[in-house]
């Protein structure tokens, strides 16, 4: 049910800390904090710190979306969208199926199967090494003997892709969502 009338400055401010809170967070998580920690931390620990704040990041991610789709929904009615506010109610809502998707299976089966992979790398004396493409010849070494790691490399690798797409998918329509309300903005 729409609601009559312009939103509150708080329904307003609670928009907007949430959209940037969230987007500033993506940024954050995907485009700074992942290639700090594999330059300064083994590849393993790498891991279990991604493994253990994805889930966070993603629900995160997830219920910020939401919410912004709601308050939005709630303000503009389907039927008095023009052009611009249908790209940020669509983009709001796609985040919202991509951060879901991703929160819900991507994210979780990406960890689950690393650490499977972990197992069998440790098992080979694997995964202390400190940043990325360290002892890259153990790891084909591994690849090449171990078909079970093998198959669980390339699951990897297809879930984690996945993943990532799902995550940019998200900053961009943040991003988009961002670039129309500072357009909205009378004054800074």
């Amino acid at each position: 049910m729409p609601t009559e009338g312009d939103p509150t400055s708080l329904v307003k401010a609670t928009h907007l800390i949430i959209l940037s809170t969230t987007w500033g967070m993506q940024i954050w998580m995907s485009f700074v904090s992942g290639f700090v920690l594999i330059n300064t931390i083994s590849r393993h620990t790498f891991g279990l710190v991604q493994s253990s704040l994805f889930p966070y990041y993603l629900y995160t991610v997830l219920g910020g979306s939401f919410i912004n789709l709601s308050l939005y929904a709630l303000y503009h009615p389907q039927q008095l969208l023009n052009k611009a506010e249908t790209v940020q109610i669509a983009s709001l809502f796609v985040c919202v199926i991509f951060s879901g998707l991703n929160a819900q299976w991507f994210g979780q089966t990406t960890a689950e199967v690393m650490v499977k992979k972990h197992k069998i790398e440790r098992e080979h004396g694997l995964g202390d090494e400190v940043g990325f493409g360290t002892n890259i010849e153990g790891y084909k070494k591994l690849h090449k003997s171990d078909a079970k790691y093998r198959r669980l490399s390339s699951r990897f690798k297809k879930y984690h892709a996945i993943s990532m797409v799902c995550n940019l998918i998200c900053v961009f329509c943040n991003g988009v969502n961002l670039l129309y309300t500072a357009g909205n903005l009378k004054t800074i």
